[in-house]
This record gives structure tokens, C-alpha cells and sequence, in this order.
């Protein structure tokens, strides 16, 4: 029995990159080998265990046939006799299919550390094909080693499967888990680039993908093709750091200039109504989730109005933190101002600018916070009102604070 440390563990380790979660392949045993020396069984499709201490994935060399279409559409085969190399092969990118052994000799029969030297993303064999998963997989490491490019080859099997209809039975926890990683990735217009290369982008985000070559007004988006804008949207949550809710927020929160009649363009009359419907679809597709979700939604709704609130009254702005719920959730109010200064920066030559609109909508929260409603109540009670008559007493109060704050700051300026 022969132990070996495979995958990304070894390619990160060769880049100077750690913290990578370590997989581990066995070549010569046995399942029951294993679990006489403790591992636990886990693997429902194929032999995988974790390790009595380090809990650590351990799973059988073995090699793999195709019989259906999708993810699952395979047949597995585990056995003494699977050799390294044959395990490597089922691999998906040369820079994955590097193996180290105990003694810390690389095994590389497929040229992966040629290909970590020159940066590119090439398949090991065309069994590639046989997973579509693995298109997703090249374009969220695109956005994580933002420096490679995927081999020609490579790509025409991508575009291939995508054309043989492989993408089609991908499921959707999947394709999340894929994009979600490369959203968090370092620079997530790669991920879009690649996909759309490919073809892949038009299956998986079709929303999104009709973004491309939809103009919009100069004079506010001097990068015109909202396509382009959505990416550097994107690459703007990643500078800022952003959380996922955020960078999901960015990519779907113009989805709605894709439908924008062509009569109008290059203005988008109610395109947020409409982004919030698709976003809406989108989101049941691919089962994203709840809290990605909503934040999505208020900030396809409202990005407009936030960005024009700089001359918003007190009554305009009580309105606005009301429909953000920012009242009663004010942490992640703060998200939403964040995709907005994504989307106000992410446009050409505006990316250095500075989004007061964040800073004077969380002060003027803070203002709303500082109204101690439950005296208001208390008040009210005494007075004999109840119910929507001391809702409205509050809201007044929030007002009147709200707009002497708005004056003196503008008697200041």
C-alpha cells in the first residue's frame, strides 16, 4: 500500500500558496484494509474515507467509464491494482494531476508542472469531456490565478461539450458551489470570460450572458456594454473585499437591461422592476441562497435611488431606509450601500471615486436610530393612541429629526 498527497494541495504547495485542504489517494489497498486501520467510510459512490486522526479524505486509487450524461453519469471502478498514473488520468487540469509521496518525491506523468511554470490550463486526456462540471471548475481557477489562460485544446473541449448539450445536466447545488467560488475569487470577471469563451455562460447565467452589446448611456457608463460594466462590477466587490451576498448582488443587479426594449435603449426605463423578477428566476434555478437572495433583490430595486440620494428631503430618505429595511437590519444595510459603491465605481474611469452617498445614508440612519421610539410609545399610549396612530407618531418624530439633521449639514456646507 502506497500513499500519495494529490491535487490542489500539491499544485498550491508548488506556487507557495498554503492552506489548501489536503486529499490524499491510496494505490494497492483495499477497502477493508482501511478500515481495519480505522479510516471511516464515507463515500457513497466510491470508496472515500477519513483518517482516525487528521480526518482528512482519503479515497482509493481508481479509474472511472462514462455510461450517462451529468455529474453522476459514471461508473467507478476501485481495486488493488488501479495504479497512480491510471488515477491521475481521470483528473480533470495537468496542474491537478501531481502526486507527492510519503517520502516527498512529484510524480507528474501528464506535464502538470510545465504547465504551472507557463500558467495554463491544459486537460489531461479527453475523458475532460466526460464531467461538465469540470468547465466551471477551469473558470472559477481563471478567476483565482488570474494570470493563466486555458489552453487552445482545452478550450475547444469545453466548447464542445457545451455544444453536445454536457452543460445542460448540470445540477444546481453544483453549478452554485462553482460560481459562489469564484465570485470569491480574485478577480471574478475571469469567470465570466471564460465561461462565455466557451459558450458555457449562455446555459449557465443566460441573464447575464444577454447582457453583452446592450448599450447604455454614455454619459453615466462610459464603458457603454453593460456586459462589460457587470464585470467590472464584479472585480470591484473583490478590490473592496466584499462578502458573497455582495458580489452576487453585483452580477445580477442590472439583469434587467437585457430585456430593455430596443426602441428605448440606450436608456433603461424600469429596468430594476424587471431585474428583480429575473433575479428572481434565477436565483429558484440555481437554489441560491436565502440570504444572497435578498440582498439581491433591494439592491436591483433600490441601486438607483441610493445613487441620486445625495439631494433626497427627510421624508425622501425616511422612505428609502424604510423599503431597505435598513431600520430594523442596519448591518446589512451597510452590504447594500456596498454593492451600490461596486456599481458606481465598477464603470471606466470612475473606479477611484469616493461614494459619499454610503457615508450620508449611514449617518442619517444613525440619526433614525437614535429616536427612542419606545418613549414615543409610551407617550402615545398615555395619549390614548394605539395601533397605525402611534406608528405615524414615530414616523413623524423620525422625520423631524431627520430633516433638522439634513438642514444644519447643509447650513455647514
Amino acid at each position: 500500500m502506497k500513499i500519495y498527497l494529490v491535487g490542489g494541495a500539491v499544485r498550491d504547495e508548488l506556487l507557495g500558496i498554503s492552506g489548501a485542504d489536503r486529499d490524499w489517494v491510496v494505490v494497492g489497498a483495499t477497502p477493508q484494509d482501511l478500515l481495519n486501520m480505522g479510516y471511516q467510510a464515507v463515500g457513497k459512490g466510491f470508496p472515500v474515507f477519513l483518517h482516525p486522526q487528521t480526518k482528512e479524505e482519503y479515497a482509493l486509487a481508481r479509474t472511472e467509464r462514462k455510461i450517462a450524461k451529468g455529474y453522476h453519469g459514471f461508473e467507478v471502478h476501485a481495486s488493488p491494482d488501479v495504479t497512480l498514473e491510471e488515477d491521475l488520468s481521470r483528473r480533470d487540469l495537468t496542474i491537478n494531476a501531481i502526486a507527492k509521496d510519503e517520502s516527498g518525491v512529484l510524480h507528474d506523468p501528464y506535464g502538470g508542472r510545465n504547465d504551472l511554470n507557463n500558467q495554463i490550463f491544459r486537460h489531461v486526456t479527453d475523458a475532460f469531456a466526460e464531467d461538465p462540471v469540470r468547465i466551471l471548475r477551469v473558470a472559477r481557477l481563471a478567476a483565482r490565478f488570474t494570470t493563466f489562460t486555458v489552453a487552445p485544446t482545452t478550450l475547444q473541449l469545453m466548447q464542445y461539450m457545451v455544444n453536445v448539450g454536457e452543460v445542460n445536466s448540470l445540477v444546481s447545488e453544483r453549478v452554485w458551489q462553482e460560481l459562489a467560488g469564484g465570485l470569491m475569487s480574485a478577480k471574478p470577471l475571469r469567470m465570466l470570460d471564460v465561461l462565455r469563451s466557451c459558450g458555457a455562460l449562455q446555459r449557465i447565467l443566460p441573464e447575464v450572458d444577454r447582457l453583452y452589446g446592450v448599450p447604455q448611456t454614455e454619459t453615466h457608463h462610459p464603458e457603454i456594454d453593460t456586459g462589460i460594466h457587470i464585470g467590472m462590477v464584479l472585480d470591484m466587490s473583490a478590490q473592496l473585499q466584499a462578502p458573497l451576498e455582495v458580489r452576487f448582488a453585483c452580477l445580477v443587479h442590472d439583469l434587467g437591461k437585457g430585456t430593455t426594449p430596443a426602441d428605448q435603449l440606450p436608456r433603461h426605463i424600469g429596468h430594476e422592476q424587471r431585474s428583480v423578477k429575473l433575479l428572481r428566476q434565477l436565483c429558484e434555478r440555481l437554489r441560491v441562497p436565502q440570504h444572497c437572495k435578498e440582498l439581491a433583490e433591494v439592491v436591483a430595486r433600490e441601486h438607483g435611488h441610493i445613487h441620486q440620494s445625495q439631494n433626497l428631503d427627510a421624508q425622501a430618505v425616511l422612505r428609502l431606509l424604510v423599503r431597505c429595511d435598513a431600520i430594523r437590519r442596519p448591518e446589512r444595510f451597510a452590504l447594500i450601500l456596498q454593492a451600490c459603491e461596486c456599481d458606481a465605481r465598477g464603470r471606466l474611469g470612475l473606479e477611484n471615486n469616493t461614494y459619499l452617498q454610503a457615508t450620508r445614508l449611514m449617518r442619517l440612519l444613525q440619526v433614525v436610530l437614535q429616536v427612542d421610539t419606545e418613549a414615543i410609545a409610551n407617550q402615545a399610549i398615555k395619549e390614548g393612541l394605539s395601533g397605525e396612530e402611534i406608528g405615524r407618531k414615530i414616523e413623524r418624530e423620525r422625520e423631524r429629526v431627520l430633516d433638522g439633521f439634513i438642514n444644519s449639514a447643509s447650513d455647514t456646507r
